[in-house]
C-alpha cells in the first residue's frame, strides 16, 4: 500500500483497476468524467476503455463485457442513467456473470446539470443493489468490493458518489500494482435460457429478483460500511441524550461525524447500501430511539426506509428530515447546513454541534487576528459566459444577423452553447435535454408553420443523440433548419474525442464519421458547411439554407480555442474609435472591456477571432501578432 493525492474520481478508477476490471466504457458528464479519463491513463495491461457515443451504448458495451465474465466499469453522470435507463431494465432482469459496476454521478445544487434527480431512486425502480460512498477513501475501496457483491449476486449494482464525493480531494490509501486482482473472463457461453429475455424468463426472473434483494437487505446488514456509532463509542445508554438518533449516507454522513466530533452524545446510523436497505442493522439503531433526523442527498430515501420500518414493526419513533421539512428538501447539504440542523434537532448552542463561531480565529506569520465573516465583502457574481474567441458566439451572431426582422424560434441543447443563451445574444429560446432541439423545433412548426424554427447541436451531441431527430425530421417532411456547431471536440466536458474526431480513447487512430455525409445520406439535399468567424459569409449561408424547403442544414466549423492556438490579438487603434460600444453590445465577448470610456482588448484573454473587427464600422480594429492591444 502506498498514499497518492487523489481527486474523488481518480480514486474510483483506481479501485476498479485494483479490482482487475477488464473493460471501462462511458460518456462523458460532468461530475463522472474523471472516473473514465483516469482509468485510461492508469489502465492496467488488456484494460480496454472506451467513450462509447451516448451512454445506452455505454451501458451495452458494459453488459456484454459482463456476459463473457469481464470485469465491467460503465461511468456517466445521472441525466445520462435516463439515456441509459431502456437497456439498465432489462439488465436488471438478465443480470450478468462478471462483475459489472454502474458508476451514476449525482449531481446535487446542481452544480452542473439539468436536474437534482437521485440515483437511489433509479436503485429501487430496476431493483439493483445502491453503494453511496461518503468519501474518497470509502469510493476506492467500495468499487472493490461492489465487483465482489455484483458476481457474487450476479447482477449488475450501482455506485452512487455525489459531486463532493468526485471532486473533492483526500490523500488515498491505495494499493501496489503487486496488489492488484488480475481477472480473467472465461468467455461468453450460448445459453437461450439465460440470456434471451423472454416473458417467460422475466417473469421467473422477477422472482428471484425479490429473493436476492431480501438476502442483500440481511447481507447489506452485517456489510462493514453499514454501520451504527454509538456515542462515545460506547453501547447505547439509556439517558435522554440517547432517545435520539441521527441517520445519514454519502457526503453528508462525513458532514455529520465532523459536527458532532464535539457533541458525540446520540447514536448515528451511516447507511452505505440505500437498496437493498439493511433493515436488521436499522432496527437495532432504532431500538430505544424516540426521534431521528435523516440527512441524506437528495431526496428522502433513508427516510421513507425507516418511516417504512417503524411502521412495519409499530415502533413509536419519530423520523424527521425532509418530508417533515427539518432538513431543507432541495439543493446539496454543507457542513454549515448539517451543522445547523443538528444544532435545531439536538438543541444545542451552535458551538456545541460543532458549528463555526460567528469569528474565526486565523494564523499568519505567528500573529493572531480576528476575521468577522459578517464584514466580509459579498462575492462578486459571475454568470458562466463562451469564452474569448469562441466560436459558438461567431455562430449564433450570423444566424441571429441573418434572421434578424423574421420569426423564429432557437431550439438549443446542452453544452458549451447553452450559454448563448445570455445577453447580448439572447439566441437560446428552448433547452432541455442532449439532442431534444430537433424535436421541438419539429413540433413548434407543425402549430407555428409560419415561424423559422431552428435547432443548434454540436458536434459531439449529433452522435450521441441528435441523430434520430434529424431522421425523424426527414421521414415526417419537417420544415426546419438545423445547425450544427462543430468545434471537433467535447468541449464542456473536457475536450474528450467523439466519433468525428478521427481519435478513441485508447489512443488509437480510426476513420472520422462525416457529419455532412451523414446528413446527406439520411436525406437532406440543403446541407453547407461554413466557417462562423467568416461572418459574411455565414450570414449569406445562413439567409440562403433557411429558405430552403424542408429540412436542412448549416454546419458551422471552426475548432474550440481551448484546444487551438490564438492567431493573435486585435488592437484598437485609439485615433478611429468612435466610442460606439458595438462590439460590446452586440457580442458580449469578455474579452471587450470598457476603462475610462475607452473600448479596450484584454490581450490575456483576446485569441484574434477577428469577430469584433468585422463589425466594427470605424475600422478601428486590427490584428497584431503580439504587444499591447490598445493604442
Amino acid at each position: 500500500m502506498h498514499k497518492e493525492f487523489l481527486m474523488g474520481n481518480e480514486a474510483i478508477a483506481l479501485g476498479a483497476i485494483a479490482a482487475g476490471v477488464n473493460l471501462v466504457s462511458g460518456y462523458p458528464g460532468t461530475p463522472s468524467t474523471e472516473v473514465l479519463e483516469t482509468a485510461a491513463k492508469r489502465k492496467a495491461h488488456g484494460t480496454y476503455v472506451e467513450w462509447s457515443v451516448n451512454e445506452k451504448t455505454a451501458m451495452e458495451v458494459a453488459a456484454g463485457a459482463a456476459y463473457a465474465g469481464a470485469r465491467s466499469l460503465v461511468t456517466m453522470k445521472q441525466v445520462g442513467l435516463n439515456v441509459a435507463s431502456d437497456p439498465l431494465m432489462s439488465l436488471a432482469y438478465i443480470g450478468v456473470k462478471g462483475g459489472m459496476v454502474i458508476l451514476v454521478a449525482d449531481d446535487p445544487g446542481p452544480v452542473s446539470s439539468q436536474t437534482e434527480q437521485d440515483t437511489r431512486h433509479f436503485a429501487r425502480f430496476s431493483k439493483l443493489p445502491c453503494f453511496d460512498p461518503s468519501s474518497a477513501q470509502e469510493a476506492y475501496e467500495m468499487v472493490q468490493e461492489a465487483f465482489s457483491y455484483s458476481e457474487r449476486y450476479q447482477t449488475p449494482v450501482f455506485l452512487r458518489p455525489t459531486t463532493r464525493v468526485c471532486h473533492g480531494y483526500a490523500s488515498i490509501n491505495v494499493k501496489d500494482t503487486d496488489e492488484y486482482t488480475v481477472h480473467h473472463p472465461d468467455g461468453f457461453i450460448k445459453d437461450s435460457g439465460r440470456w434471451v429475455i423472454f416473458p417467460r424468463l422475466s417473469y421467473q426472473n422477477h422472482i428471484r429478483i425479490e429473493e436476492r434483494n431480501v438476502r442483500l437487505s440481511e447481507d447489506f446488514s452485517a456489510y462493514e460500511r453499514n454501520k451504527i456509532y454509538y456515542p462515545q463509542e460506547s453501547p447505547k445508554d439509556s439517558s435522554a441524550a440517547a432517545q435520539k438518533g441521527i441517520a445519514a449516507g454519502g457526503i453528508s454522513f462525513t458532514y455529520v461525524m465532523e459536527a458532532l466530533k464535539s457533541a458525540g452524545t446520540v447514536p448515528v446510523l451511516k447507511v452505505s447500501t440505500p437498496h437493498p436497505f439493511p433493515e436488521r442493522l436499522a432496527l437495532q439503531f432504532l431500538d430505544g430511539l424516540d426521534e431521528v433526523l435523516c440527512l441524506e442527498e437528495l431526496d428522502p430515501v433513508i427516510e421513507n426506509e425507516l418511516l417504512r420500518i417503524c411502521g412495519k414493526f409499530h415502533l413509536p419513533v419519530k423520523i424527521y428530515g425532509k418530508l417533515t421539512h427539518h432538513v431543507k428538501n432541495a439543493g446539496e447539504n454543507s457542513r454549515d447546513s448539517v451543522y445547523q440542523d443538528i444544532q435545531n434537532f439536538l438543541g444545542l448552542p451552535a458551538q456545541d454541534a460543532g458549528a463555526p463561531d460567528a469569528a474565526a480565529v486565523q494564523k499568519t506569520d505567528s500573529k493572531t487576528f480576528t476575521a468577522k465573516t459578517a464584514d466580509a465583502p459579498a462575492l462578486p457574481i459571475r454568470p458562466p459566459v463562451l469564452c474569448a474567441g469562441c466560436p459558438h458566439r461567431a455562430s449564433f451572431y450570423a444566424v441571429k444577423t441573418a434572421m434578424k426582422g423574421k420569426k423564429t424560434i432557437f431550439c438549443g441543447d446542452i453544452g458549451c452553447y447553452t450559454l448563448g443563451n445570455a445577453m447580448p445574444l439572447d439566441m437560446v429560446d428552448t433547452c432541455l435535454c442532449m439532442g431534444a432541439g430537433l424535436g421541438i423545433a419539429q413540433g413548434v412548426s407543425r402549430i407555428e408553420p409560419d415561424t423559422y424554427c431552428f435547432a443548434f447541436v454540436g458536434d459531439s451531441t449529433f452522435f450521441a443523440s441528435a441523430i434520430t431527430g434529424a431522421v425523424n425530421a426527414v421521414y415526417n417532411q419537417a420544415d426546419m433548419t438545423l445547425i450544427i456547431l462543430d468545434n471537433s471536440t467535447t468541449a464542456m466536458t473536457g475536450h474528450q474525442p467523439h466519433p468525428g474526431t478521427g481519435r478513441t480513447m485508447m489512443g488509437g487512430v480510426s476513420s472520422k464519421v462525416d457529419i455532412e455525409a451523414v446528413l446527406r445520406g439520411i436525406g437532406l439535399a440543403a446541407v453547407e458547411t461554413v466557417d462562423p468567424l467568416d461572418l459574411e459569409k455565414a450570414v449569406t449561408c445562413v439567409k440562403r439554407t433557411a429558405e430552403e424547403p424542408g429540412v436542412k442544414a448549416v454546419i458551422f466549423r471552426s475548432p474550440c480555442i481551448a484546444v487551438t492556438k490564438p492567431a493573435g490579438t486585435v488592437r484598437i487603434l485609439a485615433d478611429k474609435c468612435i466610442s460606439c460600444k458595438k462590439c460590446i453590445r452586440e457580442l458580449g465577448c469578455p474579452a471587450l472591456t470598457v476603462t475610462d470610456g475607452r473600448i479596450c482588448a484584454d490581450p490575456s484573454l483576446c485569441t484574434g477571432c477577428t469577430l469584433c473587427s468585422q463589425l466594427c464600422p470605424a475600422g478601428a480594429m486590427v490584428m497584431i501578432n503580439g504587444g499591447d492591444s490598445n493604442e
